[in-house]
This record gives structure tokens, C-alpha cells and sequence, in this order.
């Protein structure tokens, strides 16, 4: 139960995230009307901006994906049953405060 909602809250915040993200133009390189040739724009170093956002959402994908793997069932192994036996124990007698003995179940 815990895993589907998580699943579903971080897919709805990707698509979310990527819907809200802002756009900006694709063109690379612009026409010059007055020289009447092509010219090339100039990366301001957004290059390292984008490879950070991309490995840290692969390493979140992998984090979260890590946590929230299915392992299977996990088995436990049961402790051994107790060993019982009976002996006989002297108790107090509640009536008269004597003491008699008693057959008394004893485990270990």
C-alpha cells in the first residue's frame, strides 16, 4: 500500500515538474539578414547545469528504486521448541503455610 502511493506521488511530481518546466528556444544558431550568412550561438555553460539535473535524477531513480525494490518473502528461522519436563518442586501451602511437594511442569 505504501509502496503504490509512493510510486504515485513521485510519478505525479515528474510529470508535474516536467510540465512546469520552462522552455526555451532550440535554436542553435541564427540567420544573419544584413551579412547574409549563418552564425552560431554561443553556450553559456548551461552544458554542466543539464549533466548535474540528469545524474541526479538517475541517482534518485536509483535510490528510491533500491528502497522500494520487492525482495521477496523473507524467512525466518523458528526458534526450537522449548524443552519441558516435570519434577517434582517443594511449594507452600496456602492454607496453613506448610510446605508440600507437587508435581510442576519445568521448561528450559
Amino acid at each position: 500500500m505504501i509502496k503504490k502511493t509512493v510510486l504515485t506521488v513521485l510519478l505525479a511530481a515528474t510529470v508535474v515538474g516536467g510540465v512546469l518546466a520552462p522552455v526555451s528556444s532550440a535554436q542553435a544558431q541564427y540567420y544573419d539578414g544584413y551579412r547574409g550568412d549563418w552564425h552560431r550561438h554561443h553556450h553559456h555553460g548551461n552544458g554542466g547545469a543539464i549533466a548535474g539535473g540528469v545524474a541526479a535524477g538517475l541517482l534518485g531513480g536509483l535510490i528510491v528504486g533500491g528502497a522500494l525494490a520487492n525482495r521477496g518473502p523473507v524467512y525466518e528461522v523458528a526458534p526450537p521448541p522449548p524443552r519441558c519436563w516435570f519434577e517434582d518442586r517443594r511449594v507452600q501451602n496456602e492454607y496453613d503455610y506448610g510446605w508440600h511437594y507437587e508435581r510442576v511442569r519445568v521448561c528450559n
